[in-house]
């Protein structure tokens, strides 16, 4: 009989000790960002998940629309980025190992995944009407991801060109077998 696997390609056996890790890893991070919020006076709670195969960490409030939480995402989710950046390298302290936790602050980064979305369809149709190449605007990591997931299912090929900060997306028909 065969070993179980997960999705991710785990073996049951395994699936237990990384669900723990990072579980651990999203305790680390709302320690972290909980001392964040304190000493900068904001009110927000912290959520935590699993979501594909990596620890999930939302600042949300319960106060309409969170408009003091939002100065933590910063103009076109800089801040975001980089207190992102910082609450991981605050788990690898604790934990010896890196981690791929994703932070979101008061939904902003479910706003951007649907409006990336449909930029993404939206280029995806046009790199089917031109047979040829698209390329889109600047993005950060998470941003490129998003689209390069959208252009995967669209069964076209997408690649990051350029260097940071101009780092984009080129989508491009999939080749001919």
């Amino acid at each position: 009989m065969g070993t179980a696997e997960t999705p991710d390609g785990e073996t049951a056996t395994e699936a237990p000790s990384r669900v723990k890790r990072l579980e651990e890893e999203s305790e680390i991070a709302a320690d972290y960002l909980e001392e964040l919020l304190d000493i900068a006076d904001l009110d927000g709670d912290i959520d935590l998940a699993i979501e594909h195969g990596r620890a999930a960490v939302e600042i949300v409030t319960e106060e309409g629309d969170g408009r003091w939480l939002r100065k933590l995402v910063g103009r076109d989710g800089e801040v975001l980025e980089a207190l992102q950046e910082l609450t991981r390298l605050a788990v690898q302290a604790r934990t010896g190992e890196r981690s791929r936790l994703m932070l979101d602050i008061v939904g902003y980064r479910k706003e951007r995944r649907t409006e990336l979305t449909s930029v993404a369809e939206a280029a995806v149709a046009e790199a089917q009407r031109t047979a040829g190449p698209v390329r889109l605007a600047a993005m950060n990591p998470f941003e490129r991801k998003v689209v390069h997931d959208v252009v995967a299912r669209a069964g076209l090929v997408s690649d990051s060109e350029g260097t940071e900060p101009d780092r984009h997306v080129v989508i491009r028909p999939a080749a001919a077998s």
